[in-house]
């Protein structure tokens, strides 16, 4: 019978359809945005995605890689209850404790990544409330792409939405950790790759604000 060997879609995939009309329709309507960089859709392989972080609602520009649903890792407080607790059950999202140190966190990711799926971490570890500067990363992002062989994409925001004000979220290409694929690390290796990989979303982000002179007003400092 026509039809019979589609394969059935899952909670969390309906879910992200749901979100990417939502995200398309309105959305865009109420927090414009212009989409800079490389902006290739990502829908085979593993991939982990990382970002500056200003507000609940930044997984909107994330979902722009990729049609596929992502999994975000998110402090585990957001699981007290209430609607917020009901979205990120419905998306399926990976409670990690503030500090970071999170077995279980880690290994929910590499079990993702290994299957093929799309992770989002805020290597923050929580909201900036600083548009120049980026708080210093918590380890996690360059340990699981170096352990699982997957690229990381930046989505980098110049400010943070507000409403009916166009804003600039910049994609950019792939990185990756390939000398270290396949090789034992050490602490000192892993921490320079996530230095690696904040100076890229910096200097990113810099390149931008200064090709296009960007001002910022006292308070977004």
């Amino acid at each position: 019978m026509k039809g019979k060997n589609k394969s059935k879609k899952s909670r969390m995939e309906k879910f992200f359809i749901l979100i990417h009309l939502f995200e398309k329709y309105i959305f865009r309507l109420i927090f414009p945005y212009k989409k800079h960089g490389n902006l290739t859709k990502y829908n085979k392989g593993s991939l982990i995605l990382v970002g500056n972080h200003y507000s609940l609602m930044d997984m909107a520009y994330a979902c722009q890689v990729t049609d596929r649903p992502i999994h975000f890792v998110a402090k585990d407080s957001l699981w007290k209850g209430g609607i917020v607790k009901w979205f990120v059950d419905m998306v399926e999202c990976i409670p990690v404790k503030r500090d970071g140190t999170d077995v279980q966190a880690i290994k929910a990711c590499m079990k993702i990544l290994k299957s093929g799926g799309v992770i989002n971490i805020y290597p923050e570890g929580t909201r900036n409330h600083s548009y120049r500067d980026l708080l210093p990363f918590h380890s996690g992002a360059a340990a699981l792409s170096i352990k699982t062989q997957t690229p990381i994409i930046p989505v980098v925001q110049i400010k943070k939405m507000k409403l009916f004000r166009k804003r600039d979220i910049i994609y950019g290409d792939p990185i990756e950790f390939r000398e270290f694929y396949g090789k034992k690390t050490t602490r000192a290796d892993i921490e320079n790759c996530d230095n690696r990989l904040r100076e890229a979303i910096i200097n990113m982000r810099q390149a931008f604000i200064d090709k296009y002179k960007i001002k910022f007003k006292s308070y977004e400092v």
